[in-house]
């Protein structure tokens, strides 16, 4: 389940573009990424819904993160599905949650083309699109288990979608093994490196 410190950081990050149609500009976005991280450091030191254990917090610094880069802002092709289906996406703990197949994503990593199946929460509480994925470097530098990424839901007649991987961020199964995650499925399993956003919460 992805909880509050996530949605809240999440929708943070989304109104860096609802201000602005384009590329962000470079000091500016930076900035608010800082703010972002940092705001989220200090929800996990001190918020009750934090996923960390007691004596976690106590020995808590900070989440690494790769250095923010532009290139890893992306304005990906969107193909919506006319009649989204649903989808049922594995947890963690081998139950099952509905999700909705919005549509797919396409892009260009190392000029090399790419594609996410991008989700909606199928109970309708959530209007922010889901995009569950692992790359190579997962096991190594980030979370085995891969990690995910918002996006705020386009204009109907918008082609593109913009995916901020600075913004990828860790399930709390990274964090706590009580917590039920949702698995990427194996259609967003990128063959590529996105050295991006969260890296590994334990060494």
């Amino acid at each position: 389940m992805i909880k509050k410190i996530a949605i809240a950081v999440a929708l943070l990050g989304i109104i860096l573009y609802s201000l602005n149609d384009t590329k962000p500009d470079n000091r500016a976005y930076f900035a608010q990424l800082r703010k972002i991280r940092s705001d989220k450091n200090r929800a996990f030191r001190q918020s009750p819904e934090s996923p960390l254990l007691a004596a976690q917090k106590a020995a808590f610094d900070s989440l690494k993160y790769y250095p923010a880069e532009i290139a890893f802002v992306l304005d990906a092709t969107v193909f919506r599905n006319a009649r989204p289906d649903t989808a049922l996406i594995q947890m963690s703990d081998n139950r099952a949650e509905k999700y909705l197949r919005w549509g797919q994503a396409q892009f260009t990593v190392e000029n090399k083309p790419q594609q996410l199946g991008v989700y909606l929460k199928a109970d309708g509480k959530n209007s922010t699109l889901f995009i569950p994925f692992t790359d190579a470097t997962n096991g190594h530098e980030t979370y085995g288990g891969g990690r995910y990424l918002d996006a705020a839901l386009p204009a109907l007649d918008a082609p593109t979608i913009k995916l901020d991987f600075n913004q990828a961020y860790n399930p709390y199964c990274a964090y706590n093994s009580e917590f039920s995650c949702p698995v990427p499925p194996a259609e967003n399993r990128l063959p590529v490196d996105i050295p991006a956003g969260e890296k590994a919460f334990h060494d």
